[in-house]
């Protein structure tokens, strides 16, 4: 089970809910609430971070309280977010799509707030496969024990997540992760992601995505996430490994690998930064 569209993997308050269990692996999880109103929870195992996607709430934890100012949609530009730790009661009041990315951990940090403006913005590759990266909790940006998570936005008609790569075979220049795709597409258009077998396993999917739906990599080549003509794609990327220092190291399928070189002496395209000027 790789591709859960939008509702398959509901459960309880959740619109999504992905747990360790329900993937069948060991560290990463996803949920997200379509909230009006409140959700109370217990991080248990894992560390976690609340990020809107759309609307603003408010996160009680840990004698802390955050506001989190929000944003209109994910294309609007990156959210500020809060941190939370493992074994830490939650209340989070607000309104709209909220994203609780976690991996399971053991090592307890202090709850925190990050705000919007520092949140690093990177633009990759060039031509066609010209995409914006949300570095938000990347390695190096923000401490967590495990968790990993960024956003990646691609225009309408552009190829991300490319070269296809993987991150399942511990060697140097490799880290294993497990991998979460959760997809918003603009306009309630239409996206598609790969992910194909590789020294690790066999595996097969080519899923026709839209919002709210969720791809899983446990291993193998993934890539790439085409936008369709007309609509931009969004994905929130969420990873966890068993490493004791976290990485976001992959290998190139070496089938692909020369299209890095490619991008040489094309443009970025124009349309990007969304949702950010400076």
């Amino acid at each position: 089970m790789t591709y859960l569209p939008y509702g398959k993997a509901a459960g309880g308050s959740w619109s999504v809910e992905i747990t360790p269990a329900l993937a069948g692996w060991t560290y990463s999880g996803l949920r997200v609430a379509d909230l009006g109103g409140s959700v109370s929870f217990s991080t248990g195992e894992e560390e976690m971070l609340v990020l809107p996607l759309s609307g603003s709430c408010t996160v009680m934890c840990g004698g802390e309280r955050f506001e989190l100012t929000g944003r209109a949609s994910v294309f609007a530009g990156p959210s500020d977010f809060a941190y939370i730790p493992i074994s830490t009661d939650v209340t989070v009041e607000g309104s709209g799509r909220i994203a609780f990315p976690s991996a399971r951990a053991t090592r307890r940090l202090a709850p925190r707030y990050v705000p919007a403006s520092e949140v690093p913005v990177e633009i990759r590759g060039a031509g066609q496969a010209s995409r914006q990266v949300n570095n938000f909790c990347a390695p190096g940006v923000f401490e967590c024990d495990k968790l990993v998570a960024v956003e990646v936005l691609t225009p309408s008609g552009n190829w991300s997540s490319y070269p296809p790569h993987k991150h399942d075979t511990p060697n140097e220049g490799e880290a294993v992760l497990e991998e979460i795709y959760y997809f918003e597409v603009a306009g309630d258009g239409l996206g598609y992601q790969r992910v194909y077998s590789s020294e690790r396993g066999q595996i097969d999917t080519l899923a026709e995505v839209s919002s709210g739906d969720v791809v899983l990599v446990p291993y193998g080549y993934h890539g790439p996430s085409m936008a369709a003509p007309g609509y931009d794609l969004y994905y929130l990327n969420v990873l966890a490994g068993p490493a004791e220092e976290r990485s976001m190291a992959f290998c190139d399928d070496p089938r692909h690998a020369w299209i890095r070189s490619s991008w040489d002496g094309q443009a970025i395209d124009a349309r990007l930064p969304f949702g950010r000027t400076s």
